[in-house]
């Protein structure tokens, strides 16, 4: 089993960048594999409603999000990480996830996923709300914690002193990998996820 790890700060190596690391130690711990996948610090293109991913199968913006869809396919879960800026997460990342999410929804569906935030001080709240309605919009089972899944502080070596951030870390790290074992063990003995058909009702007056 693999979970992907995405950071979507600037900063590769920042505070996010310690609160998905502290998770995938966790995970690691319980036998699951993690990859950490930084979506870049370059500019990145926003979804122009072009809809041509729904004839090729793919983002006709070849970069960091096509190849992530390609990785996510054959991921078991999922963790985004974001900075909070002005109570909100990154712009970057939220990009990013409109375009993967849009492009490639069927690579999340029914698979677990969290969200983890890194703040100087307050946002994390609001900003973890947002993150977390891409997963129930594709039907992923949304892992929590034994807090919100959040970490304090300005630099990295700050974040390593938040200590009630960092267990609540770890203990994401092992719900999740509680989770994917519980699936796992359910497809053993032939439980699959339910077929979820789809209405489109567009409200026109």
């Amino acid at each position: 089993m693999q979970v992907l790890l995405v950071n979507g700060s600037s900063r590769q190596n920042g505070c996010t960048n310690e609160a998905l690391r502290e998770v995938a130690r966790a995970l690691e711990e319980e036998g699951i594999g993690t990859e950490l996948f930084f979506i870049g610090n370059e500019a990145i293109p926003d979804c122009i409603a072009c809809r041509k991913c729904r004839q090729q199968g793919r983002c006709v913006f070849d970069d960091a999000v096509n190849a992530f869809v390609e990785k996510a396919k054959q991921a078991d879960g999922f963790v985004f990480g974001s900075p909070v800026y002005f109570a909100h997460p990154s712009a970057r990342l939220l990009t990013f996830m409109d375009r993967a999410f849009y492009s490639g929804g069927q690579a999340f569906a029914f698979k677990p996923a969290a969200a983890v935030l890194s703040a100087r001080r307050a946002g994390t709240t609001a900003s973890l709300d947002v993150i977390q309605k891409y997963f129930t919009i594709c039907s992923m089972p949304v892992v929590s914690s034994t807090y919100w899944n959040h970490v304090y502080g300005q630099q990295p070596e700050e974040v390593r002193e938040d200590q009630e951030g960092l267990m609540t870390m770890r203990n994401l790290g092992k719900n999740m990998a509680w989770l994917l074992k519980c699936i796992a063990l359910g497809r053993q003995n032939g439980l699959e996820h339910p077929e979820n058909p789809k209405v489109l009702t567009n409200f026109i007056r």
